[in-house]
């Protein structure tokens, strides 16, 4: 099954998907509202505001696995986000990311491998896939990476739509 494919719901409760976005370059992280690196969404407001023009889009993934650490409902969380971060990147619907009810979407992007090669389990809140405007996984960040650092912002500028 293609990325493109897998059914997503949005914050709001659109039904939606990757297709949306294909031809776009994406930045697909698990976010919490609660969590120490919360502070990262002020990075990634400022890669969709210095990329969005180019073909760019991060993609905000709500969980509630990692330490009860994104306990609110959607109208919480969009509120959060919008009012502490200004966050203006598309959010899902809160979902699942490991075990049995992983959600379809983190089934594919956890077998894409980080840095050091491993792949598997989101080992915590933040952590981002970088999604090729063709719809494969071109690199994968822990959550000590950060969205502004340079590996990352290298290879969001790679996978730009020419």
């Amino acid at each position: 099954m293609s990325l493109y494919d897998i059914p997503l719901r949005t914050l709001s409760g659109a039904e939606t998907s990757l297709g949306e976005y294909k031809g776009k370059t994406v930045l697909v992280v698990n976010v919490a509202s609660r969590c120490g690196s919360t502070p990262q969404y002020s990075e990634l407001e400022n890669l969709q505001k210095k990329y969005a023009s180019r073909g760019f889009t991060v993609l905000g993934a709500p969980c509630n696995q990692f330490g009860g650490q994104e306990p609110g409902t959607a109208e919480e969380i969009q509120e959060f986000c919008s009012t502490t971060y200004g966050v203006t990147f598309p959010m899902l619907d809160k979902l699942e990311v490991n075990g049995d009810h992983r959600h379809p979407l983190f089934q594919e992007l956890t077998l894409a491998p980080d840095a050091e090669g491993n792949a598997g389990d989101v080992q915590w809140n933040f952590e981002k896939f970088l999604v090729t405007p063709d719809g494969t996984v071109a690199a994968r960040f822990r959550t000590r990476t950060t969205p502004e650092s340079p590996e990352v912002v290298e290879a969001i500028e790679a996978q730009l739509p020419a």
